[in-house]
């Protein structure tokens, strides 16, 4: 039966700095109940991930980079959905945001700016000045898989500590 912690072993991810991009293991003070697994750089893609580690796709979190702008001014987000849901980028973020546009970030823009690999970007460990939207589901969900920075581990915490990061915010921006 698949669940949060499908079949992998979790650890402290204190313990296994080795497993978290940099920018992530600097920010473990904000998830201090996170736990790291190793996993297949290969099956670091939600969809693959659960259906191979049995992970119960509506306990994995999604994170997308999106850039939005309003004239000269561009901002960077972190949108936070369940693998079940969508995130309703064009209406509900674009609005949240104060954007006349809003595309996902470029892929290079987003490893540079966050230091993680695409793939595995989560919210913990981004840039200060960006906004981290996190659907009310992710709030809600108690445990929950994010990546750990690096396509090669996943983290496990629970929802509230991702609503609870220095720059969260909890909407509802999923289109379920």
């Amino acid at each position: 039966m698949p669940s949060a912690e499908g079949n992998l072993t979790w650890v402290a991810a204190a313990e296994r700095p080795d497993l978290l991009a940099p920018s992530v293991a600097a920010a473990l003070e904000h998830v201090p109940g996170a736990r790291v697994a190793p996993i297949d750089a290969s099956l670091a893609d939600t969809a693959a991930f659960c259906e191979a580690y049995d992970v119960a796709p509506e306990a994995s979190a999604n994170c997308v980079v999106v850039e939005a702008r309003r004239g000269e001014t561009t901002t960077h987000a972190a949108v936070m959905v369940l693998a079940t849901d969508r995130a309703d980028i064009n209406r509900v973020v674009r609005r949240h945001l104060g954007a006349r546009k809003i595309s996902f970030a470029d892929q290079a823009l987003a490893q540079e700016a966050t230091g993680m690999q695409q793939g595995g970007i989560t919210p913990v460990g981004l840039p200060a000045d960006w906004p981290v939207l996190v659907d009310e589901a992710v709030a809600a969900a108690g445990l929950v898989v994010v990546g750990a920075g690096v396509r090669g581990a996943k983290l496990l915490l629970d929802g509230a500590d991702l609503a609870g990061l220095p720059t969260a915010e909890v909407i509802a921006l999923a289109v379920r």
